[in-house]
């Protein structure tokens, strides 16, 4: 088993190979044969990785940690070299476990949903390249081998998000995406440049635990974790670095999957775990703590993505609001020490909302790629496979008990209510509100698409001026999705069902799989206690409640469907505020007005005036001053022998006139 581990880097290669493969023959492979090749090797990578678990968990105390270097990867003065290298940990094979895993299940997803594409076989490399790169971020043994594949992830957003560039808004978005990210990017430099710089490292097992940061001070350890939690913020789309995601849904389905539930958006929860020293030494000092701003940051994203999701009438982009929320009740649970309850919340989050989004892209294929759910309704008897599924996750996300959701969801919420003072209470205030508000604005999606009247007729009856049921007919009604589709539902359906038993919270010890498993990778970081038994209960009783109001507030506004007008009557009750919420709050368009405009205007000022004008124009007066002096000395050069000897003469006299004087 042992030779797993030194075989770490088979995982990110095979689908890497995949990519190869596919790009160079996939048009002479042909469809759908490119597809299951890529399946086959993102799929083979995921049963190396359940081997490799098999092998970490067999060994004990420092064989949890093992370091895997291939080769040198550059060296530099003195002691200083970067190994190419991957770490194998407990954190680490979690991650590579359900990107595999998951990224199997939407590979082979891809290739019912891609049929016919022109593009097909490039899609799948973009797809293989994408989960090569994620394994390898999560992998690396160093900041900077997961800067690597960080940015890699980064390229094959671009490429995938605008996939289909023949339309604009695809293009904008995939620029929107990877314009946004390097500003995160660029903190996430940052915070390297700083660590290298105190400690001439960047390799992980340098910094195993706060510990090993004594020595440096507490103002600028707070510098780092805050420089990495921009990068993070980046990647995970936290507030104000958010804008970027729900665009995303441009792209086709599968990769709306694959950011959202398996690759992307999970790194920067990843970043911030692995670094938990820099923010446990923070939060130990005086000052600012990195970890309150982070726990923060994810409360005000989860509470305002979930605002907005509520009024969001397409079915990708619901879920994507989804996620922002959902990603900063991870953050928040980081932000208080939690890091087990954030990362438990991450695995079953790739169950549910992969499944969610794998679940909005069979009905719009069955519904021949319609995606506002006012022209839906009533697909439950259409597609009910789907329908099924679409309800498991449903039931997952909105924290109803026994489903994965309720688990990690409650865990969070119990930690960051004992984690501290009157913050703790208000960040638990925060998260129930949005738990609230994620069981209304997913029970409106399910009964929107699923229950009520079938709207799909009357939308056809409008747009082709037939009457609705022959124009269904003509096109065909809603249909269910073919095996390789609905196959991935079931399997992420039955994982959205028994997830949450991977870490029981308020039992014994012995049942919290999950977080004895991560313990070596978290040395140091603080245990927080739910106190007893009773307030647990009582809190994870509060949190189902919660979840159950927002459930029945759904149910009863929904139940029928729209009215007969079309009118939502979320936007009839919250007046004014509704145009707010369908906007995000006009922090898109708030954004661009203000690049536009004073952002442009200062950048040209500082290109203008600062650099042509001051700096330029100082560099360029002193080359022509020296131009100009030369010029007044050049014309002295006569080529004259007797304006030499003149001079000459001068200057003889002027010597002897001036040590006459002297010896006056």
């Amino acid at each position: 088993m042992q030779r797993f581990l030194d075989l770490v880097w088979v995982i990110p290669a095979l689908p890497a190979l995949g990519a190869v493969i596919v790009l160079l023959f996939g048009k002479r492979i042909g469809e759908p044969k490119a597809g299951y090749i890529a399946t086959a090797t993102i799929g083979t990578s995921f049963v190396w990785s359940v081997f490799t678990f098999f092998a970490l968990q067999s060994q004990h105390g420092e064989g949890r940690h093992h370091v895997y270097n291939l080769w040198k990867w550059f060296a530099g003065t003195g002691d200083f070299h970067v190994n190419f290298g991957f770490l194998v940990d407990p954190l680490s094979v979690t991650m590579i476990l359900f990107v595999t895993g998951i990224g199997t299940l939407i590979h082979l997803y891809s290739v019912g949903y891609m049929h016919g594409d022109p593009r097909y076989s490039r899609f799948f490399a973009y797809l293989n390249l994408f989960a090569a790169s994620m394994l390898v971020l999560v992998l690396g043994s160093s900041f900077l081998m997961t800067f690597m594949g960080w940015e890699g992830v980064g390229l094959c957003s671009y490429l995938l998000i605008s996939f289909w560039f023949e339309k604009n808004s695809a293009a904008v978005a995939g620029k929107k995406a990877f314009v946004t990210n390097r500003v995160g990017d660029f903190g996430f430099m940052l915070g390297m440049f700083l660590i290298f710089s105190k400690f001439g490292t960047l390799d992980y097992v340098r910094f195993g635990s706060h510990e090993a940061l004594t020595g440096v001070s507490h103002t600028t350890v707070t510098a780092m974790a805050l420089l990495l939690f921009v990068g993070a913020m980046g990647k995970s789309a936290q507030v104000p670095l958010h804008i970027w995601l729900p665009d995303a849904m441009e792209g086709p389905t599968p990769v709306s999957a694959l950011i959202h539930a398996a690759t992307m958006v999970t790194a920067g929860v990843f970043l911030v775990s692995r670094a938990h020293a820099f923010f446990d030494f923070s939060a130990i000092g005086n000052g600012i703590h990195a970890g309150t701003v982070v726990a923060w940051v994810g409360a005000i994203t989860a509470l305002g993505a979930a605002t907005v999701a509520i009024r969001q009438n397409d079915i990708k982009r619901v879920l994507a609001y989804s996620t922002l929320s959902q990603l900063g009740y991870m953050f928040l649970a980081c932000g208080v020490g939690a890091y087990t309850a954030g990362l438990f919340h991450m695995v079953t989050h790739a169950f549910f909302k992969a499944l969610l989004f794998l679940g909005s892209g069979s009905v719009i294929h069955g519904m021949h790629h319609e995606q506002d759910m006012r022209k839906m309704g009533g697909l439950r008897k259409f597609m009910p496979i789907t329908g099924a599924t679409f309800i498991i996750g449903w039931l997952a996300i909105a924290g109803v008990p026994p489903f994965a959701g309720f688990w990690s969801k409650d865990e969070i919420l119990a930690k960051a209510f004992f984690s501290g003072g009157a913050q703790g209470k208000a960040l638990w205030a925060v998260g129930m509100l949005a738990a609230l508000l994620t069981a209304f604005y997913m029970t409106r999606q399910v009964w929107m698409v699923f229950f009520g009247n079938e709207r799909f007729r009357d939308s056809l009856a409008d747009d082709h001026g037939h009457d609705g049921h022959d124009d269904a007919n003509a096109q065909g009604d809603p249909h269910e999705s073919p095996i390789t589709m609905t196959l991935p539902l079931l399997v992420l359906g039955a994982l959205s069902i028994v997830g949450g038993f991977l870490s029981l919270p308020f039992t014994k010890p012995n049942l919290e799989f999950l977080a004895r498993w991560l313990e070596p990778s978290l040395e140091g970081a603080k245990d927080i206690h739910p106190g007893a038994f009773t307030s647990g209960f009582l809190l994870s009783v509060g949190a189902v409640v919660v979840g159950i109001i927002g459930i029945a507030i759904g149910f009863t506004v929904y139940k029928r469907g729209l009215p007969d007008d079309g009118v939502d009557p979320v936007e009839t009750k919250l007046g004014p505020l509704a145009n707010v919420l369908e906007n995000a709050y006009f922090f898109d368009i708030g954004l661009a007005k203000f690049v536009s405009g004073p952002a442009t205007k200062f950048a040209t000022f500082l290109a203008e005036g600062i650099d042509r004008k001051t700096i330029d124009g100082a560099v360029n007066g002193v080359g022509r001053t020296v131009k100009e002096a030369g010029d007044g000395l050049r014309r002295m050069q006569t080529g004259l022998v007797r304006n030499y000897a003149l001079g000459i003469v001068a200057g003889v006299a002027m010597l002897i006139a001036y040590m006459w004087t002297r010896a006056i």
